[in-house]
């Protein structure tokens, strides 16, 4: 197990980041287990209220749910961008639409800007994936104990604290 870590450390140290020191990983994530070794951060998109990601390295696209997206609207913090065709883990296609968030605060400590974002069906669980994770890159995955240590990210209080212009 200890091996696998280090080859999967390894090799997003290596996809996000070639020369990737440990100051870069300036913020850490706590995760939450869920079952079948799935992973959760919490993350508020926009204004919301905080909600769980299931964190998801495999997924192209952070997605959000139609629930969330309708919120996101009507404050006007999500724009359409264009209609993807998605493969889903089963094979079936899926033609989703993509929207660019205006803002995604994950784990309280990274806020990122302008993340696209596949909106699912319904009230479907929701995925922090590398449309998110790259702009937080490089990063680092841990599983003992749950962590997402991420790099690049603005802190949310030093935003808040920014003068106006």
């Amino acid at each position: 197990m200890k091996i696998l870590m280090t080859t999967f450390t390894g090799v997003c140290a290596l996809i996000f980041g070639a020369t990737a020191v440990a100051a870069e990983f300036g913020t850490s994530i706590p995760m939450r287990a869920g079952n079948a070794t799935t992973y959760y951060v919490t993350a508020v998109a926009g204004d919301l209220e905080a909600m769980e990601f299931m964190v998801d390295t495999g997924s192209g696209y952070t997605t959000i749910n139609e629930v969330t997206l309708a919120e996101l609207q009507r404050t006007k913090q999500a724009q359409y961008l264009r209609d993807l065709i998605g493969i889903l883990a089963n094979g079936t296609e899926m033609v989703v639409p993509v929207y660019r968030l205006a803002s995604l605060n994950i784990g309280g400590g990274c806020h990122l800007s302008n993340v696209e974002a596949a909106v699912f069906p319904g009230k479907t669980r929701q995925i922090l994936g590398l449309s998110a994770l790259k702009q937080a890159a490089p990063f680092i995955f841990s599983f003992e104990p749950p962590n997402l240590k991420l790099s690049n990210c603005v802190n949310p209080e030093l935003l808040a604290s920014a003068p106006d212009k």
